[in-house]
């Protein structure tokens, strides 16, 4: 059974910084992509930063550049994201997901990401 389990939201001022992490198990971590995913009530889900299986690949929306590292610890089927400057739109819940990574030259479409955690919340403040 998998189970993706992310950690290390809360509530910053606009400015701060958060880290938060993911651990993933029942799976063979190695061979899925990572990725970080954000909604607000009312809006869509968008994606955030994705890293490959191989540590070669990552993507970060632009709203996050610049400002956001995206990083992974395979031995310990962890990913985290450091997340810089934080703004008052960064305000969100954050999941985490992997989707098997068959072609590791990317990071796969949003579609394919089949694991999903229950989400952190994070908030910055004003």
């Amino acid at each position: 059974q998998v189970q993706v389990v992310e950690s290390g939201g809360g509530l910053v001022q606009a400015g701060g910084s958060l880290r938060l992490s993911c651990t993933a198990s029942g799976l063979t971590f190695g061979d899925y992509a990572m990725a970080w995913f954000r909604q607000v009530p009312g809006k869509e889900r968008e994606g955030v930063s994705c890293i490959n299986r191989n540590d070669r690949i990552t993507y970060y929306d632009d709203s996050v550049t610049d400002r956001f590292i995206i990083s992974r610890e395979d031995a310990n089927n962890m990913i985290h994201l450091q997340m810089n400057s934080l703004k008052p739109e960064d305000t969100a819940m954050y999941y985490c997901a992997a989707a098997w990574n068959k072609d590791a030259s990317i990071c796969p479409p949003a579609k394919f990401f089949k694991y999903w955690g229950q989400g952190t919340q994070v908030t910055v403040s004003s």
